[in-house]
């Protein structure tokens, strides 16, 4: 049994010792957790009773390979501005490329973003990257904080050191520091743009945490639905707040869905009476196309032969759909064949994140679905990419008043600020998808050694 295996097993004989056969403490965690605004829909954030536990040394290698391919991912993104064939592979609308093209004030093309990775034996593949409304920060580093005192865990680190990691401080200081760098001297006064839902009468938990940890700092801070925000006078505001910083957490496609170009916050921006994190230009990294160059090694030829290496052995093979020929592994294919014969080891994924598209796991559908999500994917923007199992793990879980041990799949997602990794988190969810599941949710993520 590996070390992480030895760990899992001591926590799991922890939970099945006299001391816990009560679950009064499992129940209490629960309360806390909404005590804390830890909740999504009225759920505890988290569904499982122990932490998502990665070693030390595997950390360290997540952390390299990460920010590695995010020099990658910046050089890419510097590439597409300046040539008009490699952004046009990305399929932007019209309005997101003139969006790109507004100069943000500061240097840098994504201040926050992050990497979808599964971890498995030590492997690393990394899936999905976003720079456009990365999540979790905030509600990971609260439920690490809530778990390293629950009652087991205090008991499990008796035998081993945990470390937390948190990225609420990281988050604000790379959000000054592109301030800073737009050329502002003054402190800030915050809005943090989000869309509200249907229904939602409140602003989400997550931001809240957000928001309160940036005005204890000393930042004036309000959470705004884009329909709140006012251009006046050379002057955004959100009610009495004058902004001069936006924290965005609006995607593009849908802001651009709901609004045209003379909008508030677009007219601010274009105008430079605002600074903006993420700009616009995030948008570029945020579509699934950007895989497609970065896999394309007549496009990375010239990057650093590190970079070259993190490409070829952490990100899928992954192409634009389209007919016509496409290479891989050195080979030229034709690429609606290639996908039609190597159904049981390809996804389908819209370029864009969207209610109204979906992706499509060749494993999980009949030759005669497969062909009609191609046709789909020939319609409107679409990628093909390897298969990359998801790693999944035993975690127990507090159902209906009981304790259970689960099968969950579990993501990893490594925080970058301003290229710099600083700290992750987890999701789980339900292994077995062939069926509705409300399993799932984010797991406390600690680092792991021996004492």
């Amino acid at each position: 049994m590996t070390q992480l295996g030895e760990a899992i097993a001591r926590y799991h004989r922890i939970l099945e010792g006299e001391a816990y056969k009560d679950l009064s403490w499992a129940e209490t965690l629960q309360e806390e957790m909404r005590a804390r605004n830890l909740t999504s829909g009225g759920k505890p954030i988290s569904p499982v009773l122990r932490p998502h536990f990665v070693m030390q040394r595997q950390y360290a290698a997540l952390v390299k390979a990460a920010e590695t391919l995010f020099s990658a991912i910046d050089r890419i993104k510097q590439l597409a501005l300046s040539t008009p064939a490699l952004l046009g592979r990305l399929e932007l609308l019209p309005a997101e490329k003139m969006l790109a093209g507004v100069d943000p004030g500061y240097p840098f093309l994504a201040v926050t973003s992050r990497l979808s990775t599964h971890m498995d034996n030590g492997n690393l593949r990394f899936v999905d990257y976003n720079a456009d409304t990365p999540t979790g920060v905030a509600y990971a580093e609260a439920l690490n904080d809530l778990f390293y005192e629950c009652p087991p865990v205090r008991e499990f680190r008796k035998r081993y050191n945990l470390s937390k990691s948190g990225g609420l401080k990281h988050l604000l200081q790379s959000l000054l520091k592109a301030y800073k760098e737009s050329g502002r001297r003054q402190s800030p006064k915050i809005a943090i743009v989000e869309f509200r839902q249907p229904f939602q009468t409140v602003d989400s938990d997550e931001l809240m945490l957000v928001r309160e940890f940036f005005r204890k700092a000393g930042y004036p801070t309000e959470i705004a639905s884009p329909d709140q925000l006012e251009y006046r006078n050379g002057v955004l505001r959100r009610g009495d707040l004058a902004i001069d910083l936006v924290y965005r957490r609006v995607k593009v496609q849908e802001f651009l869905v709901r609004f045209d170009l003379n909008h508030p916050l677009v007219r601010a921006y274009r105008e430079g009476a605002i600074c903006m994190v993420n700009s616009f230009r995030s948008e570029l990294a945020h579509k699934k196309a950007i895989f497609d160059l970065l896999t394309d090694e007549t496009v990375t030829s010239g990057f650093p032969a590190a970079e070259r290496k993190a490409i070829r052995d952490h990100i899928p093979w992954t192409r634009l759909v389209a007919q016509g020929k496409a290479t891989r592994n050195g080979e030229q294919v034709d690429l609606t064949e290639f996908i039609l014969k190597n159904r049981e080891t390809l996804v389908l994924k819209p370029n864009d994140e969207s209610p109204d598209q979906h992706s499509f796991c060749g494993w999980e559908v009949d030759g005669a679905a497969w062909e009609r999500a191609l046709k789909i994917a020939l319609r409107s923007p679409y990628v093909v990419q390897e298969r990359v199992a998801s790693p999944v793990a035993s975690f127990p879980v507090y159902q209906w008043g009981e304790l259970q041990m689960r099968d969950l799949s579990v993501d990893l997602h490594p925080h970058a600020f301003l290229g710099r990794v600083q700290g992750c988190s987890s999701w789980v969810c339900a292994a077995d998808t062939s069926g509705f599941s409300t399993l799932s949710g984010l797991a406390p993520t600690f680092i792991i050694e021996n004492r």
